[in-house]
């Protein structure tokens, strides 16, 4: 199952993208053999301010893929899960067929009432600013549990 972290504006080169990168790449690896990732980041613009011109950005990335698709929205009224359970929400989704995980982070203002409605679900990490960091995190964290590694500590 391919995951992507779908998210609007691009990080500069920074500290912030260097974890992102990190992350996404140690996923990939160590996702392989359990039948995830690739781990990609996708950043888009907006070519127009607001949340409804954010989505239209983000919508031709969230297009049905072959087998299907999920999408997550990061969102601050989503659920917080704890690492098992977002690692077994992960391994539920590949095992039921699902092809492409998309994790979508909105801008400064969040995403779009619309784009939100037509999500398979939320999540949250609270008020937190470092989003895109920290899901890339927790997708590899979610892998190394899955893959039985001793990354995540309870």
């Amino acid at each position: 199952m391919k995951i992507v972290l779908l998210a609007i504006g691009r990080l500069a080169r920074s500290p912030e993208s260097d974890l992102v990168k990190t992350y996404a790449e140690r996923a990939t690896q160590a996702g392989r053999s359990l039948g995830l990732g690739p781990v990609e980041v996708v950043e888009v613009e907006s070519r127009k301010p607001g949340k409804a011109a954010e989505a239209e950005a983000l919508r031709p990335h969230l297009a049905d893929a072959p087998g299907g698709h999920w999408v997550i929205a990061c969102d601050e009224h989503g659920a917080a899960r704890p690492s098992r359970a977002f690692a077994e929400e992960i391994a539920t989704l590949r095992d039921r067929g699902v092809r492409r995980l998309v994790f979508v982070i909105g801008g400064a203002d969040g995403l779009d009432p619309a784009l939100l409605a037509q999500a398979n679900g939320k999540l949250a990490f609270g008020p937190q600013t470092l989003a895109r960091a920290m899901l890339a995190e927790q997708v590899y964290r979610a892998v190394t549990i899955l893959a039985g590694s001793p990354y995540h500590r309870d």
